[in-house]
């Protein structure tokens, strides 16, 4: 997996599949202190042949050189299409299809963590999917602000 960004040590560190997002940064020296740890799945684990960009604070878009399979805190991709209708396991410019991603894909979004991600799952199985993407609205805990980091990253 290659890690960039706000770390110790940028670079291609080898762990297995599945290793967590908090393991592969001790690898590479740890974040830098002014990473911004909160937008990270630590807990997520990594595929073979991702890409793991750590943000710094403030920094709002991943710088483009890196390229559109680089995630920020989430999985980068290896190529080729994922759950969800992503570009890899879930490209920085991804959309997320709200009726087709998984609870993994869904926990790549800013501010969806595997509880919010539940959530979500549960609503479009008792609503029978999302008709449109204000739909998120209704379900627990996506709020307006939320939704406004969610807008240009998910679709119906």
């Amino acid at each position: 997996m290659y890690v960039l960004g706000a770390v110790a040590h940028a670079g291609v560190v080898d762990v297995p599949a599945g290793t967590r997002v908090e393991v592969v940064l001790e690898r590479v020296g740890g974040a830098a202190a002014d990473a911004d740890l909160a937008r990270l799945n630590l807990a997520r684990p990594v595929v073979d042949g991702e890409r793991l960009y750590v943000p710094r604070v403030g920094e709002t878009e991943v710088p483009e050189v890196l390229g559109p399979d680089v995630a920020v805190g989430g999985s980068g991709g290896a190529g080729g299409a994922a759950p969800g209708g992503t570009s890899g396991p879930a490209g920085v410019d991804a959309v997320v299809d709200l009726n087709t991603a998984d609870q993994t894909t869904l926990e790549t979004l800013p501010g969806i963590g595997p509880a919010l991600a539940g959530r979500i799952l549960s609503w479009r199985e008792e609503h029978g999917g999302f008709t449109s993407v204000d739909d998120l609205l209704e379900v627990s805990g996506i709020g307006e602000a939320r939704m406004a980091e969610l807008r240009d990253r998910v679709r119906v």
